[in-house]
């Protein structure tokens, strides 16, 4: 790809892509055996979604070194070269005040329980009132079950898996590493982010002459500088946000998945289901969380996809645990939609209709490559930037033609927001709402070789969940139109 407008259309490549793959997805398929004693208080904690068989398709664009550093090799340079285009783009064309979000969402909460995380941050997902009750509730303590579940530190749903091993076995550079390991360490950086220990040296060659690359094979990536957030929105105190360039956890580890992108995902989802009646604009702000990583340089377009797939799962698995569902996902909606309407002082429909919805405008109304603004003012935009941030402007590299592939225990994420309907047809409006084929990340390997029940990169949640559907006589669900209330009309 050469200069900064369109692409060449891609070829599909499915024989070379299984070839490559079709191995190292069988080991991934494999787990071993958890004896009986090690098991917890939840079926799901010992039987958790496999990461290597979520993410396998990012081995068909990145060779890991099988050394657990950084020295791999190009697959796929079509596909790596607009994920460093678009987050290239993403970073340099930020607002200030989308810098000052993205370091608000970098935030876990301390073990001393200072600061905040990203559970809480992402509130105004939820409205300009109904937010800041929620904000309320969670700092003072007065949602506990909600808190427990979603605390993307510790909680039960919001820190269910960790991408910490995946990071390491995929191997990706960060951005903002220089390609040169003579470039001059920076200042106040560990001396363990020194140039000559951690570089994107694998990627000099696919950034050489391309406009989102300096002269030196560097990302065009800037730097957001430290600062206090002294509004105390979000806690008791001020509290101090660095996004963390020169820490050894940062530089050191792999930049495949964003593990902030699994926590907020799985946070947020979470709460959505919590929440259906504002689904769209929860999923919205959580992407925007998501793609404040970007925002900053520390990770990738593809990282924030990967996330976003293990997210997914990570609810998936949460809900479709009839006991953890009945103990802690249930009592947490009771709890929280107690609350909001008692603070509220009007049931949760009333509240919802008098309150200002979420808005944001990342990139002061311009457009990213391929893409819209992300501009978000109400439901229906709300389900525009959700759907955009799915692909972030990927050519499909394998078919885009195959049918609908709804990974199992997907449907569950829908029970509140249908509740009459039944599994299957739960799993009909996932199907009806889902994204083409082929776009990266998509595991179209794991289908085509029967070891794969579905793809978590094609779910689009936030259309799925403010859809309005009719059921036939004979059961089966039609999608008529989406960005509303989830909604079934008799057939």
């Amino acid at each position: 790809m050469a200069g900064s407008s369109g692409r060449r259309a891609l070829q599909p490549r499915l024989p070379r892509l299984a070839t490559t793959v079709a191995g190292a997805l069988l080991i991934a398929l494999v787990a071993p055996a958890v004896p009986a004693a090690a098991r917890t208080s939840y079926p799901s904690d010992d039987d958790k979604p496999s990461l290597n068989a979520i993410l396998i398709g990012y081995r068909s664009l990145w060779r890991p070194s099988g050394d657990r550093d950084f020295t791999g090799g190009v697959r796929d340079s079509e596909q790596l070269r607009w994920n460093d285009r678009v987050t290239s783009w993403i970073n340099q064309h930020a607002t200030r005040a989308q810098q000052f979000r993205a370091l608000q969402n970098a935030e876990y909460q301390g073990s001393d329980g200072s600061g905040y995380d990203q559970s809480v941050t992402i509130a105004d997902g939820l409205g300009q009132r109904l937010g800041a009750l929620y904000v309320r509730g969670r700092i003072t303590g007065r949602l506990p079950l909600t808190a427990k579940l979603l605390n993307t530190s510790n909680g039960s749903a919001g820190k269910f898996l960790d991408t910490s091993k995946a990071k390491s076995s995929f191997g990706y550079p960060r951005p903002y590493l220089p390609v040169s390991s003579g470039a001059p360490r920076v200042g106040g950086d560990s001396s363990s982010c020194a140039p000559n220990r951690v570089n994107g040296a694998s990627l000099a060659k696919l950034r050489k002459g391309e406009p989102w690359a300096t002269s030196s094979g560097n990302l065009r990536i800037t730097r957001v500088a430290a600062t206090t957030d002294t509004s105390r929105r979000f806690a008791t105190t001020d509290v101090r946000l660095d996004p963390g360039y020169g820490r050894d956890n940062l530089c050191e580890g792999g930049s495949f998945p964003s593990g902030h992108t699994t926590a907020a995902y799985s946070a947020g989802i979470t709460l959505a289901t919590l929440l259906p009646e504002l689904a769209p604009s929860i999923l919205a702000r959580t992407s925007e969380a998501a793609n404040n990583r970007i925002v900053l340089g520390v990770h990738y377009a593809l990282d924030v996809i990967g996330g976003r797939m293990v997210g997914e799962a990570a609810a998936a698995a949460r809900w479709s645990d009839e006991k953890f569902r009945k103990k802690v996902l249930v009592p947490a909606r009771t709890e929280l939609v107690d609350y909001l309407q008692a603070s509220c002082g009007d049931t949760l429909a009333a509240c919802i209709a008098a309150d200002r919805a979420y808005r944001n405008d990342p990139y002061a109304g311009q457009r990213v490559p391929l893409g819209g603004s992300q501009v978000v003012t109400d439901r229906r935009t709300a389900v525009m930037a959700y759907t955009e941030r799915l692909s972030y402007g990927f050519a499909p590299s394998t078919p885009s033609e195959l049918g609908a592939s709804v990974p199992g225990g997907a449907a569950n994420l829908l029970r509140t927001a249908f509740p009459t309907l039944t599994t299957t047809q739960r799993g009909q409006v996932l199907a009806q709402t889902q994204t083409t084929s082929g776009n990266a990340l998509d595991t179209i390997v794991l289908q085509l070789l029967g070891r794969a029940d579905g793809s978590w990169q094609r779910l689009n949640l936030a259309a799925a969940m403010s859809a309005t559907v009719t059921v036939s006589a004979a059961g089966s669900v039609t999608v008529l139109a989406v960005g509303g209330p989830p909604t079934v009309l008799a057939g």
